[in-house]
């Protein structure tokens, strides 16, 4: 059985449930409410949950490192469930994309978001898919720290649902038919 890791980066904590920064977390909360299955929380580094698609045996992360540190974790998780990095999704936000805009890439540079900068680090590469989540960058300067840590705005807030599918449908796909297929399919324009 093909097996899968989609690590959605965030931050663990009430204080930051539902900012824009934890929209990795939030992607995998649909992904296991539509899957019907539970996270268990009290796992090394993260909660888990595990599914089965189509044959596909997928294991979600929420790293329990906070945002900064998800490297530790995601190499964890890597060689505990002996998953090949091309098999690993990892969910983020970006501040480069219009909201909601979806963005799959098979590899690339950290672009100034910390968690990928410690998957790079620690992991020693950037050959690894991931799915970027566009939350703009409507602040001022000096205000991108509130500004992801923020939560969404009423109108945000309205589109979610739609935008939470459109990413659970990227990361079926991601596990279904591969990252060039999907990228051609999922990649949107706002």
């Amino acid at each position: 059985m093909n097996s899968f890791l989609i690590a959605g980066l965030g931050n663990i904590g009430d204080e930051y449930a539902g900012t824009r920064h934890n929209i990795g977390f939030d992607i995998l909360d649909a992904c296991a409410a539509k899957w019907k299955v539970a996270f268990d929380d009290n796992r090394r580094y993260g909660s888990i949950a595990k599914h089965s698609l189509k044959g596909r045996a997928i294991t979600l992360l929420k790293p329990s490192t906070y945002v900064n540190l998800s490297g530790k974790a995601v190499r964890y998780w890597l060689q505990e469930a002996n998953i090949p990095i091309f098999h690993m999704l990892v969910v983020s936000d970006d501040l480069a994309l219009p909201f909601g805009t979806l963005r799959m890439k098979a590899f690339g540079s950290d672009g100034g978001h910390n968690g990928l900068k410690s998957i790079n680090d620690i992991m020693q590469t950037t050959n690894y898919a991931r799915l970027r989540f566009g939350i703009e960058n409507k602040f001022k300067k000096g205000g991108q720290v509130d500004y992801v840590l923020g939560k969404w705005n009423e109108e945000e807030e309205k589109q979610m649902p739609e935008c939470l599918q459109k990413a659970v449908d990227a990361i079926e796909s991601f596990c279904l038919i591969g990252i060039e297929r999907t990228m051609n399919i999922h990649n949107t324009k706002k």
